[in-house]
């Protein structure tokens, strides 16, 4: 495809400086080849799709305008960025996107120079822009800086920390707002609906540019009174036209909104603000999938839509009457059966009703379900204050995301020991989408907070019962956490019964090693476990070690009655989870033998002290030794 005449256009471009010599008539046509390529890449190596298609135009402007890599472009929400990707010189690696050992999933500064910030999770872009802005002036760089942000990054509350920081920091960063309508389900909220209303004539902006700059060249406005003049715009501007801009309430010069699928209007409009004083913000439409009709009319499914046939845009989906349900569908409909049972029963999730299939229960109780947009710290304060109140919110934060709702847990939540049933979808490594989104710490950053109870379930079945136990009264605050994909029983249909709280299961019985395992990778543990044994029988003449196997369940509180059993019964012992080694289960269960005298030998097995790389789930748990043949080496390595 590299050398297709069909991209003539695209395959000159080894770098924004080769793109920077095209003329502007030539950019309509490199946007269609670069919307070709993505689309044709995608769909045998799949990604995300839809937002990248979108921001084409404002891709190639970016760089067609600003002297990147001196100057920033700092993305938010990275999957925007495959154009940008696919333009700064990594075309021909694209094709090992998300890749083990190929190109990460989202921009990172360790990858190319033109990538200046990592941004795997939403609304960042400002904050971080502010600070390249800032520390050119400090520095005396004289580099132009641009946060690119949208995709529904504008509901999180860091942007408008950002944006409130802007306001009073001297500093000439420009803003470019991707409006789409779209985070990964459609936008919600009233920040949403102010964006679709706001309109600003734009023969009116471009008067009031070339007016500054006449002032300007006069020698008439110096920053105190530029500043006194926008104050005295902005007052008469709301006054006449009965509305108060948001972003120019807080002295940001606003433009638009713009189309933002015209690339020819774009390099025009950019030009002009490219070197205008004082914060700035672009407001601009686009359509997400733009270009790809299946996309256009489905962006939700086409987010990230899997393997897909480019030319009819029919995606190959790989389905199995016989295989077992996704933990998150499991979720979905168990929580619906719990919320026909128990009246006070309500959904609420962060911009993610798909992902996490909450909206199984918002198709049928719609008034008791809230996707409150990309804002988790939000969403569990928001549960909490109801769950004060009488109801019993089940909030799902994918784990990785629950990183930003830290404090919400502990100041709004747990202090109180509030009703709130946290669930963790997504925890553990999650496969191509790499390190800003493993869900590795949430057993480390959780198990130090008073009042939690955290759990994981093993199958579909402990998932349903544990759902089941966490919304009967006197529960508190209760975590469970369960990993993406497909769990292991197809009959997962089960009856609701209550799981005592801090009590696991012995699954398998031996003398020489105890293994302590939590969450689905206890299946893994059993099936190392039988290989073992298989190879241990008379036949082959091999001795192995006798292994007995406890499903730990929670990890708060421990099950102290197995901890004494093992404690007592074995001098080795061996935990295993699919979260960062360090802070975990491993760490709970030698703080418990060394508190209570006892000194076994314990090995924890778990993910490094480093960040994992992207990949497939099953080359990751290799990668970190808790794929079966590394748990079973673990197990063999004891002595019998």
């Amino acid at each position: 495809m590299l050398n297709d005449n069909r991209f003539d256009l695209l395959k000159t471009i080894q770098s924004p400086a080769d793109l920077r010599k095209l003329s502007l008539e030539q950019l309509p046509k490199l946007c269609q080849q670069l919307r070709e390529d993505i689309i044709e890449e995608v769909a045998v190596n799949p990604g995300h799709l839809a937002s990248s298609l979108g921001a084409t135009e404002i891709t190639v402007a970016c760089h067609y305008v600003f002297n990147t890599p001196e100057d920033r472009i700092v993305w938010d929400v990275g999957h925007q960025a495959y154009g940008h990707k696919i333009l700064t010189g990594r075309r021909e690696n694209f094709c090992n996107n998300r890749k083990l050992g190929g190109l990460m999933p989202f921009p990172s500064p360790y990858e190319s120079e033109y990538d200046t910030f990592t941004c795997g999770h939403a609304s960042n872009s400002i904050s971080a822009a502010l600070g390249m802005a800032v520390a050119s002036k400090l520095t005396k760089q004289h580099r132009h800086v641009v946060a690119i942000i949208g995709d529904g990054a504008m509901s999180g509350g860091l942007a408008y920390e950002g944006l409130n920081n802007v306001s009073s920091q001297p500093n000439d960063l420009l803003i470019i707002l991707n409006d789409n309508d779209m985070s990964i389900d459609r936008a919600v909220g009233g920040m949403e609906q102010y964006l679709l209303n706001l309109d600003t004539n734009e023969t009116y902006n471009r008067l009031r540019f070339k007016a500054s700059q006449w002032l300007h060249a006069k020698g008439l406005l110096n920053e105190d009174r530029r500043k006194g003049l926008l104050r005295l715009n902005n007052a008469l501007k709301s006054a006449l036209a009965h509305q108060q801009n948001i972003f120019e309430g807080m002295n940001i010069r606003y433009f638009g909104p713009f189309d933002g699928n015209d690339v020819g209007e774009l390099v025009r409009i950019l030009r002009q603000l490219k070197d205008m004083k004082g914060p700035k913000l672009l407001h601009l439409h686009t359509k997400k999938g733009k270009g790809y009709e299946p996309a256009e009319k489905s962006a939700v499914v086409w987010h990230a839509p899997g393997k897909f046939d480019p030319k009819t845009g029919k995606r190959i989906i790989h389905e199995s009457h016989n295989e077992p349900p996704k933990f998150q569908d499991v979720f979905g409909n168990t929580l619906l059966e719990l919320a026909r049972k128990n009246p006070r029963i309500v959904g609420v999730t962060p911009a993610m009703p798909t992902g996490c299939s909450m909206n199984i229960m918002m198709k049928d109780m719609p008034e008791r379900t809230f996707d409150v947009g990309i804002a988790e710290a939000h969403a569990v304060t928001f549960s909490a204050g109801m769950a004060k109140d009488g109801v019993q919110p089940f909030c799902n934060i994918y784990s990785a995301f629950s990183q930003r709702a830290y404090d919400s847990i502990i100041h709004d939540m747990a202090i109180l020991n509030l009703p709130v049933v946290l669930c963790l979808d997504r925890a553990g490594l999650v496969g191509e989408d790499g390190a800003t989104h493993h869900g590795a710490f949430d057993m480390a950053f959780l198990r130090p907070i008073p009042n939690l109870t955290i759990s994981s379930p093993m199958d579909e079945h402990e998932l349903r019962r544990l759902m089941y136990t966490a919304q009967l009264p006197g529960k508190g605050s209760f975590v469970i956490r369960y990993p993406r994909g497909k769990g292991v029983l197809t009959d997962w249909e089960c009856p609701l019964t209550e799981i005592k709280v801090g009590t696991g299961r012995r699954l398998h019985d031996g003398w020489d090693v105890a293994v302590l395992s939590i969450g689905p990778i206890g299946n893994d543990v059993e099936k190392a476990i039988n290989l073992i044994e298989s190879a241990n029988s008379p036949s082959t003449q091999e001795h192995c070690p006798s292994i007995a196997h406890y499903d730990m369940r929670f990890l708060k509180p421990l099950d102290e009655t197995i901890l004494q059993e093992v404690a007592e019964r074995f001098s080795r012992i061996i935990t295993i989870e699919d979260g960062v080694r360090d802070g975990g289960l491993g760490t709970a269960v030698t703080e418990w033998m060394s508190d209570h005298g006892y000194t076994p030998h314990i090995t924890r097995m778990g993910m490094p002290d480093h960040f994992v790389e992207q990949g497939t789930v099953e080359q990751l748990r290799a990668l970190c030794g808790i794929d079966i043949d590394g748990i079973k080496k673990q197990l063999t390595s004891v002595e019998a």
